[in-house]
């Protein structure tokens, strides 16, 4: 969520349990406004929480140029001093999904993960079971990498790719009617593309190059994944997904206000597909 709007946003999603307290908004608030002016941003976002056992991270990010591919991101313990969180490798990136325990809030701790041998998501076979060790400080860079590509959403029109290639906040954006929100194809995956670049426009008959060309989210599988809610007044409407319990997405009605947080221990549920009935 943009950086000014963080008490509008926490204060929408309250009521589904993830609660930020007020002085601790204030204090995001204006660490995040110094970070974006010591880094010359153009706009910093809060992404979320991670809880922890001892400690928990904050996490935010930023961009200069590119509000896609520019993204920068940063985490801390206390929501006032900010570090640099690295990119995440592969080995992160393999061993992330396997880690079981919780965080503990200790960038530098070292975790062990016991591999099996019929692991099929490691990509080589094994002739014995092994540990292998993950920093936490690259577990927290793959697990933001990971929900951020499943689940960041945007509302359809928010962004738009320039003539020159450069993808920016659309200004013009004046914010979905209450007709459009409830259909799940007016949200787009806030992430690079991972279809050809004609596959989403001729999915859509009034397509739009310019902000069509990211994957739209009713091609998420299983279908119903995704809870779309628009509470009593019809001035917001709340995007939840359920394979990360603790994700949240808002839009303001008619307005240019939207965004996603995440509040929640990094687990994802992965008995979605047989929750969801296949009749519906």
């Amino acid at each position: 969520m943009n950086v000014n709007y963080i008490s509008d946003c926490l204060q929408s999603i309250g009521h589904y349990g993830k609660i930020i307290s007020v002085e601790q908004q204030l204090i995001l608030q204006n660490s995040l406004l110094v970070l974006q002016n010591e880094n010359h941003f153009r706009n910093v976002y809060f992404w979320g929480q991670i809880l922890g056992e001892v400690k928990d991270y904050y996490v935010a990010y930023g961009y200069v140029t590119d509000a896609l591919y520019g993204k920068i991101y940063y985490y801390s313990n206390d929501g006032m001093n900010w570090g640099l969180l690295p990119k995440p490798t592969k080995n992160g990136l393999l061993l992330t999904p396997l880690c079981t325990t919780r965080f503990q809030g200790d960038a530098a701790l070292i975790i062990d993960i016991l591999i099996g041998v019929d692991e099929p998501n490691i990509g080589e076979k094994l002739k014995a079971p092994q540990i292998r060790k993950l920093k936490e400080e690259d577990r927290l860079a793959s697990l933001i990498h990971i929900i951020s590509n499943e689940a960041a959403v945007i509302p359809r029109g928010a962004k738009i790719r320039r003539p020159d290639g450069v993808i920016v906040d659309n200004l013009s954006f004046e914010g979905l009617a209450c007709l459009e929100a409830r259909e799940v194809y007016s949200y787009l995956h806030d992430r690079i593309p991972t279809q050809k670049f004609n596959t989403n426009l001729l999915t859509r008959d009034d397509y739009n190059y310019a902000t069509d060309f990211m994957d739209p989210l009713d091609i998420d599988k299983p279908e119903g994944n995704w809870i779309v809610d628009i509470p009593i007044g019809d001035s917001i409407v709340l995007l939840r997904s359920l394979f990360w319990p603790g994700l949240v997405f808002y839009h303001f009605l008619n307005t240019h206000k939207h965004g996603v947080v995440y509040i929640g221990y990094g687990k994802k549920c992965i008995d979605v597909p047989f929750m969801l009935s296949p009749f519906t």
